[in-house]
């Protein structure tokens, strides 16, 4: 099963095609090319799906996601926590996805 964690944008590149995103407190880059030129602002939050920007998600939607993966996250690990948030986006069954509040699923 795949799941995207939604990560809010925190900083946009001058020429628009990157973005640096915080997915529950862990910053990554990821390529804003698959949106049109304006879509995506500081402080949207997106889901991303092998290092790119899919789509933008409400803000109240994104917020209930991560509520319930905090709850999934504080059952586990520190280190299968980390791994779950860094890999949430290379899921490779992602093709054919359907969207559940806010998240990307797989089964």
């Amino acid at each position: 099963m795949c799941l995207s964690i939604p990560s809010k944008v925190v900083k946009i590149s001058d020429d628009k095609t990157m973005c640096t995103v915080d997915t529950m407190g862990v910053q990554r880059d990821a390529n804003l090319m698959m949106m049109d030129d304006d879509d995506i602002v500081i402080g949207d939050y997106v889901l991303l799906h092998i290092g790119f920007v899919m789509n933008k998600i409400d803000e109240e939607e994104a917020l209930a996601s991560i509520t319930t993966y905090k709850e999934i996250l504080e059952v586990m690990n520190e280190e299968d926590r980390k791994r779950a948030i860094l890999e949430d986006d290379e899921c490779p069954n992602r093709g054919a996805s359907e969207k559940v509040e806010g998240s990307s699923v797989n089964g």
